[in-house]
């Protein structure tokens, strides 16, 4: 406990970061050693020498005890990287975080997890594709790893929760700043029974340089990712890249050709990401079948009536006004809002606002 205090106050030195951080615990052997070296013993490593003086001060603000007590006052978990409780597949990576901050407990099963990415503008398709890849595999056991903010990752932890499933939240802040608020809620949610975790300590903003680096922690946790929509600049395929340096699966879900939304995705699949149109395609690539609580549940489909199918087979995967479906089924009114009602309720359409549905 004393080692991971003075690991969380040398996290709290703003340049430290990871890197320099390793190197401080190499050098002194423990991060209680690190702290209490002098000034001229930090000043003998080379990479820190030019910022001695910065570091020397800010560490003469910070109180060891004080910000451990803090962390214990909000409920928040310490892991440390050679701690059991850090997760196993992040500490293989090449540049795991040292330490990370966490509500909730790692377990076992989460092991077998699956990063589920994307933009934070994204289209209706894109959301109920996240949606559905998040709630199916978080059905089959599957633990869903996102990055919170709005958009493809709000849908990928929704699908999780859907399906009474896990969720992993990995934030680009300090786990005491609400951020994004509009997902407050959710992030309550998924604290009470899966994940919220960090690796930067208490009062650190959602700065932009903060996403990147949070990325390589979503990849790391997770078997593979899986990117829904993406332009070709976005932290999705940053977290894509992450991946592919730590020797993981990549897959990408194909879009509309003329979406700006998907030409990220294309560009993965062109350069040999995986294609995904269905769960299926996910697990024969991983070698996997269902796993955890819900192994050897086979997906149970609707049984549909002759008209009930007919009609399925007509609506697209996009909003499609009722009159639009109406035209192209031939249905009177009164057979048509009772067979689309019964398809909703099985679970193979959604009604939008506006008397628009689409298939899922």
């Amino acid at each position: 406990m004393e080692e991971l205090k003075y690991l969380n106050a040398l996290n709290c030195i703003q340049l430290l970061g990871p890197a320099r951080i390793e190197l401080l615990l190499n050098r002194f052997g423990s991060a209680k050693g690190a702290w209490e070296a002098s000034e001229k013993e930090w000043a003998d490593i080379t990479k820190l020498v030019n910022i001695i003086p910065k570091l020397i001060r800010k560490r003469e603000a910070i109180d060891p005890d004080k910000e451990w007590l803090r962390l214990q006052n909000l409920g928040i978990s310490v892991w440390g990287l050679k701690g059991s409780a850090y997760p196993p597949l992040l500490g293989r990576t090449s540049r795991p975080p040292p330490l990370l901050y966490s509500y909730g407990r790692w377990q076992e099963d989460d092991q077998m997890a699956i990063a589920i990415v994307g933009s934070r503008r994204c289209t209706f398709y894109g959301q109920e594709v996240a949606l559905r890849l998040g709630r199916e595999l978080a059905g089959l056991g599957f633990t869903i790893v996102s990055g919170l903010a709005l958009g493809i990752d709000t849908c990928a932890h929704r699908g999780a929760l859907q399906a009474n499933g896990r969720t992993v939240a990995v934030l680009g802040c300090g786990l005491n700043i609400d951020y994004p608020f509009r997902n407050r809620d959710l992030r309550d949610r998924i604290a009470s029974s899966g994940l919220v975790i960090s690796e930067f300590p208490l009062d650190t903003n959602p700065l932009p340089r903060n996403f990147p680096q949070r990325n390589r922690i979503i990849s790391g946790l997770s078997l593979g990712t899986v990117v829904v929509e993406a332009p070709l600049k976005s932290g999705a395929l940053i977290t894509a890249n992450y991946a592919l340096e730590q020797n993981r699966e990549v897959f990408a879900v194909p879009g509309n050709i003329g979406s700006p939304y998907s030409v990220g995705c294309h560009r993965l699949i062109q350069d040999g990401a995986k294609l995904v149109e269905t769960v299926a395609d996910i697990l024969e690539e991983l070698a996997v079948g269902p796993v955890g609580r819900q192994a050897g549940v086979e997906e149970k489909k609707p049984i549909l009536s002759l008209q009930e199918r007919h009609l399925l087979e007509l609506i697209p995967y996009r909003p499609q006004h009722v009159d639009e479906i109406m035209r192209s089924s031939g249905l009177p009114v009164e057979e048509l809002w009772p067979t689309l009602l019964n398809l909703e309720l099985k679970g193979c359409l959604q009604q939008l606002p506006g008397k628009y549905f689409t298939r899922v």
